[in-house]
């Protein structure tokens, strides 16, 4: 147990240096990290039918098509990641009936929670942008555009 100090009461525990950068070294996350992670995170949520906005969604459809492109989508999130803190940013699709607050309040919290627990990264923000409701009728896939096989 650590020594008792003005800044230190007795019978504190002295934090591990596990942690500490400057004794072992440097840790760096990636925003494509924090990224995937924030996808993940979101996509989990019921309600969630998409992330991405029409175009958005398009040409992240016509990216996974690309071979050797990844298979997680991070399209619809964008992110700032600084050395201890991240905001994050999400435009997504509900379905149709869904409340939309109560699918934002839990997209927020699990988005937040995961990046936290995964990146050990504050999240200090992540904004929502609803940009579309996915109707129970309309059909995800693209019509053949094709007249012949």
């Amino acid at each position: 147990m650590a020594q008792p100090t003005p800044d230190r009461p007795a019978g504190a525990v002295e934090p591990s240096r596990l942690g500490d950068e400057g004794a072992q070294g440097r840790t760096t996350i990636s925003s494509v990290v924090v990224q995937k992670v924030a996808a993940i995170a979101a996509r989990e949520i019921a309600g969630v039918h998409a992330l991405g906005g029409g175009v958005s969604r398009a040409f992240g459809a016509l990216k996974e098509r690309i071979p050797g492109s990844g298979t997680t989508s991070t399209t619809g999130v964008s992110v700032e990641v600084g050395e201890k803190q991240t905001a994050i940013d999400l435009d997504l699709v509900v379905d149709y009936g869904a409340r939309i607050a109560d699918v934002a309040r839990a997209v927020r919290r699990n988005v937040i929670t995961a990046v936290e627990e995964i990146t050990s990264l504050e999240v200090i923000e992540v904004n929502l942008a609803v940009n579309d409701v996915h109707l129970p009728d309309e059909d995800d896939e693209e019509p053949d555009s094709s007249r012949v096989e």
